[in-house]
Order: C-alpha cells, then structure tokens, then sequence
C-alpha cells in the first residue's frame, strides 16, 4: 500500500529549504516543508486518526471542543491555519497536536480535567506545538538525516506494524518531542489561556493531574501525554515561577468548573467494552456479536480497527478486523491480491457453524517474507478478516497456534457478555461535607 509522503528531493527542488523566523517563539528554524505542505499533511493524517482512534461519538462534545479550542487558536500567531480541534475515543490520558492546527484531546483526559482553565493550559499546550512548528521542525531534521517518516511501499498496515513501521500520519503522533520544546509549549500555552481570559493559576494542576495518573498507574508507567511529552525537570516548580512574574491582578479571570464539569456527566470512562474486551486470552465484541480465543501467553490489545495477539518474542501475530467487502470471496481475493502476496486457491470453510473461505499465503516486504494463513468469516451481514502471521523461518513453529486462534471464531450468544455496559461518569452536587463511604450509601 503507497502512503503519500513529502521527498527531501521534492522539498530541496521547491525551493523550501530555509532557515525560518517563527512568529511564536522569535527563534530561526531550519524548515523544508512549507506551511501549504504542513497543512496538506495534516489534513491527510487527520483521516489517519480518525479511522485508527476514532472520534467520541458525542456532537455536542465535539462542537464544544471545537469553539472551545477556536477561540484559544485565534489570539495565537497563526489564526489562519484550519484550526480543527477533535474528542478521540481513548480512555487514556492524552492530548496531542498534528501539522496545520490539527489538536486532540483524549476523553480520558477530559474525565481528569477539574475546569475550563485547565482545559485551557491543555489546548493552549498543544495549540503552542502547531504555532511554534515543533513538529514539521523535527520532521525537518530527519529528512535532512535522510531517515525520514515515509516508509515506502507494504503489504497492507497491519504488516506495517509488524514490521514496526508507522504511516506517516501516526508517525508524527509518536514524534518526541523534546524538553526544550515541552517549554516552550508550555509557555506558549500559559500565554494563549490569559489572552482569552482563564486563570493561570489553574495551569499547575494540570501537571499534578499527570503525576497523580503516572502514580496511580504504578510499575514505572507514565501516562501517554509524558510518552511523548517529556516532563522537564519541575515543570510545575517552573510555570509557577512564570505566573509569579505576572501582573498579580487576577479578578475577573475565568476557571468555569461547574460548566465544565457538568459536561462531563454521561461520558464514557475507562475502556469502553461494547468495542471489545478481553477476559485473559479471550476476545468478545458484544456489538459485532462475536467471540475469538487468541494463543495463550500472547499480548493482546483492542483497537478501533483491529484485536491483536503477539507473540512473547514479538515475531508473530494473530489478528481479527472488520473486511471493506461484502462476501466472504470478494474479501479474500482483496487481501491475496494485494503487492507481493503469493498464495494458493483460497478453500471454502466452514467456522463455528458460519461461512468462510481461508488461504495460506506468502507477502514480500521491505523487512522480509512474511507467512501465513487468512480466513474471512460472514456473520450477522458482516465479513471478519482473522490473520495469523510471522517471520518465514518463524512461522512454522507458531502456524498450529496461529490457526487454531482463526479456527476459534464464533457467534457471541452468553446473555451477560452481550449486556455488557461502560462505565460513565456520574456528576452529583453535594448539599454539604461529606465522606466517599456517605456519598456511595
């Protein structure tokens, strides 16, 4: 599959390369990629997110968000990039920004939130890694490096991350970005909340969100925000230092937390399992009404577009998704066709009583020849792609594990698994003091 990407050969030819002024931070840049081209990327990765995170299925959240961040966007010193501001369906705490004014915040991180203004320290955050061109900065880099995020011609996505390669579009989500650059966007962020009026006092509990999550987390996890957010050292210590400096004249400045809290109550919290969940190794999807047991010991995860298993040496993997066509044929031959496959006759099947056709196959990539097998199930009007593959020299040696995996396919009938509802978040207003044991009576 062809990913579009932007060449150090086509940037050098447009004549591009140049050391920028930006109007946010006053430094000089080393640029190659344009602000028409910045904005054409991220146009291009938004499709990417919204397909491979998806967007909290909530209008009046995201029209929200969307005037909530607008408004932030347009005191910025880029007010005419397409500023577009989105809810992704992720219960993790995040909140990430692509090229061209494209920002995100997790529901899970809005469920952390307290008020307006700390949403405001979050948004102005991300706002100040689109206006200080953090991104595109890096991509720069690598491009002058000749490593680059394009990763050329694959099988299909899912070889892709076997293979360990992103998309470009979910590549600059993983972009780290550094500490100096973490500064800056929070300096950035600090000035955007006061120019629409939020109290900055309430930016440090933003960073006491992130260290309560990292500690509640345990195990020397991080929440997703500082993965790719490296904290500068006291960060907290640091911006209090900056409002210090200010003008201390804070009347009349805006925190908004009942508003702000009051359109939180119904949110989803916590992994949503009407999308999927696992119960040890196995998988039920209580909407698409199906079940899959995965090979023992393996990792697994659930995502928007696929469950996944992999091996415990990380060199193989089983996964279920949903097929684009309509038979169970016609998706079969979609997967065999693609570039560098090879395989014999797809066979007709029977799976846990449903219809199916499966296929053993071979797929050149740049990092190698994959093997494996294919089955493709009907159910409830639906086909599912359930794929096992590995390595060539590995596969032999994890094939029956594999396929026993795609063999386990059937229809999801237990009544408990099938009722299964999300957690929400519930918003009481207590009257007076009270204890946690009092308010759960």
């Amino acid at each position: 599959m062809t990913r579009s990407y932007f060449p150090l050969a086509a940037l050098v030819a447009a004549g591009v390369v140049a050391c920028a002024v930006n109007p946010a931070t006053g430094s000089r840049q080393l640029m190659l990629i344009g602000e028409s081209q910045e904005i054409a990327m991220g146009r291009e990765y938004d499709q990417e997110v919204a397909a491979s995170i998806g967007l909290y299925a909530d209008s009046g959240l995201q029209r929200y968000i969307q005037q909530f961040g607008a408004r932030l966007a347009a005191t910025s010193e880029r007010p005419n990039l397409p500023w577009t501001f989105h809810v992704v369906d992720d219960p993790v705490v995040n909140a990430f920004a692509l090229p061209g004014g494209y920002i995100y915040v997790t529901r899970g991180i809005l469920a952390h939130l307290n008020s307006e203004a700390e949403l405001a320290g979050v948004v102005g955050h991300e706002i100040g890694h689109v206006t200080a061109r953090h991104s595109v900065s890096q991509m720069s880099k690598q491009q002058l490096a000749q490593i680059g995020l394009a990763v050329g011609t694959i099988a299909s996505p899912e070889f892709e991350r076997f293979a360990g390669l992103a998309s470009a579009g979910l590549g600059v989500l993983f972009l780290k970005y550094s500490r100096d650059a973490e500064r800056q966007a929070d300096d950035l962020g600090l000035r955007y909340m006061r120019r629409v009026n939020y109290d900055p006092r309430e930016m440090p509990h933003v960073f006491e969100l992130l260290t309560r999550v990292s500690q509640a987390q345990g195990g020397g996890r991080v929440p997703e925000w500082l993965a790719t957010h490296p904290d500068p050292e006291n960060r907290r210590g640091r911006i209090e230092q900056e409002i210090a400096t200010l003008p201390q004249t804070f009347s009349g400045v805006a925190v908004n937390r009942d508003a702000y809290l009051r359109r939180l109550d119904g949110l989803v919290f916590g992994n949503n399992p009407r999308e999927g969940y696992f119960k040890d190794n196995q998988f039920f999807h209580p909407d698409l009404r199906f079940r899959v047991t995965f090979p023992e010991g393996w990792t697994t995860s659930n995502g928007k577009q696929a469950g996944v298993a992999v091996s415990p040496q990380k060199d193989a993997l089983v996964e279920v998704s949903v097929a684009k066509e309509q038979t169970a044929d016609a998706a079969a031959r979609a997967f065999l066709a693609q570039r560098g496959f090879t395989s014999g006759d797809p066979v007709r099947a029977s799976v846990g009583g449903l219809p199916a056709v499966s296929a053993a196959f071979a797929a050149t990539t740049e990092s190698g020849t994959l093997r494996g097998t294919a089955l493709f199930v009907e159910q409830g009007g639906a086909v599912y792609r359930l794929v096992g593959y590995a390595a060539d020299a590995r596969w032999p040696a994890v094939q029956r594990a594999a396929e026993r995996a795609l063999q386990s396919f059937e229809r999801l009938t237990d009544p408990a698994a099938l009722a299964v509802q999300p957690q929400r978040v519930d918003i009481v207003r207590l009257d007076r003091r009270t204890t946690i044991e009092e308010m759960a009576r």
